[in-house]
């Protein structure tokens, strides 16, 4: 599969392995969530460490926020770069998040683990029987309550 019809080609998060799989990233560089980093390589993708990276027409964003981070620049590759900086302020996009937990090496080494055990966690309560939002309300709540009333929570 080739994208030679397509002025780019572009993906966010966990769908630049999709890109990968279908062949479109092979000898380039790319970003992922992550999480699936070194699957990019069994497709033969070259990780950058970045939340956009564009190679040629091909571009990748890290993970579900670096969604407005690569709509901007396809939007100048496509238009201009006015029509970009107007979609920008159209949008408000400022962002101020509250925490300094986006990445891996900015959050915290417990949020790290908790993302990774939410994740990797019992398959009872992983992201594909619970959302993983709710599970981590959940676990969140369980530990608040324990802290508050002592024992273990029932929820």
């Amino acid at each position: 599969m080739r994208d030679a019809a397509t002025a780019c080609t572009a993906a966010v998060c966990t769908g630049s392995v999709l890109l990968g799989a279908a062949g479109l990233l092979r000898g380039r560089r790319a970003t992922t969530h992550w999480r699936s980093v070194d699957k990019l390589a069994d497709f033969g993708a070259v990780h950058e460490e970045a939340r956009v990276v564009i190679d040629g027409k091909c571009v990748t964003a890290a993970g579900v926020s670096a969604g407005i981070d690569v709509a901007l620049p396809l939007a100048a590759m496509l238009t201009s770069d006015t029509v970009a900086q107007a979609i920008h302020l159209s949008i408000e996009c400022d962002p101020q998040p509250p925490f300094r937990a986006g990445t891996p090496a900015t959050a915290p080494a417990e949020v790290v683990a908790l993302v990774r055990e939410l994740a990797d966690g019992p398959r009872s309560m992983n992201a594909r029987s619970v959302p993983f939002s709710t599970f981590a309300i959940r676990r969140a709540h369980g530990q608040r309550h324990e802290r508050m009333h002592g024992g273990t929570s029932t929820d």
